[in-house]
């Protein structure tokens, strides 16, 4: 499960990339009920998004030259500067130098050797998000990749993982591979990595794919105001391997997320 005691190589922030930020906090608004909280005087459009006054993530226009729409999903790192060698070494791409952003800490965004975007963050003052594993909130992080294998021994050397196998269910090839943080035991597992036909990928050119999973009471009501919205609903909700019924789906823009439906212990 998803925390916020983040563990090192857990997520612990997302943010949103919107060619219309009013639009997209319509959209996710009415789907999870979240409110938008000024993020500063110098946060360039940004602004955090809230739930019940919670810091889910936070959401801003598009600010470089040919940057598409996406949520990207943030792991804790101790060291950001390490990582970029630790990135380069490995195959992976830099795709922005760390640098400071405000209470968020400093981050720095790269490329996995599949194409997967990816960003890491050392917190400062705020440590990531205020909520998860709560509806409305991020319970779960997904990778689907062209090259499974090569992903976990990637991210096992990067941020070193736990990889646990689980089945795909009849019909599908394949292994689920459960992530869980470096030392942590399965209940602290917080996603997973799954190899998937490249002409299957959300990515144009066949890449793979990070998206977060958000939980839902009522995944179905979810789905049609998903529909609603102007979004788009890609697999309708089914049976998962590993949390149950889920659903994948993007909003008006394109950007990809899961919907979990939320099952309380």
């Amino acid at each position: 499960m998803i925390t916020t005691d983040f563990l090192p190589g857990s997520p612990s922030w997302l943010m949103l990339s919107s060619p219309d930020v009013d639009a997209s906090l319509a959209f996710y608004g009415d789907l999870f009920g979240w409110e938008a909280a000024s993020a500063g005087p110098r946060s360039a459009g940004h602004v955090y998004l809230t739930l019940d006054g919670d810091v889910v993530g936070v959401l801003g226009p598009l600010v470089g030259e040919g940057e598409k729409p996406a949520w990207t999903i943030f792991f804790k790192d101790p060291n950001v500067d390490d990582t970029v060698l630790a990135v380069e070494r490995l195959g992976g791409t830099l795709l922005v130098e760390p640098f400071d952003i405000g209470e968020l800490g400093r981050v720095a965004y790269f490329y996995d050797p599949q194409g997967g975007h990816f960003a890491v963050a050392k917190p400062y003052h705020l440590q990531g998000m205020e909520v998860a594993d709560r509806p409305g909130s991020l319970c779960w992080v997904e990778l689907w990749t062209p090259d499974g294998a090569a992903a976990v021994e990637f991210y096992g050397e990067l941020f070193r993982w736990g990889f646990t196998d689980h089945d795909m269910p009849a019909g599908l090839d394949g292994t689920y591979k459960l992530i869980t943080p470096a030392g942590a035991g399965q209940e602290r597992a917080h996603g997973g990595i799954m190899a998937v036909d490249p002409d299957a990928l959300p990515a144009d050119n066949g890449s793979a794919d990070w998206h977060p999973a958000f939980a839902v009471a009522d995944i179905d009501a979810a789905v049609d105001k998903v529909k609603a919205g102007g979004g788009q609903v890609y697999t309708k909700p089914e049976d998962t391997p590993v949390l149950g019924r889920s659903a994948f789906c993007a909003d008006p823009f394109g950007s990809a997320f899961s919907l979990f439906r939320y099952l309380p212990e």
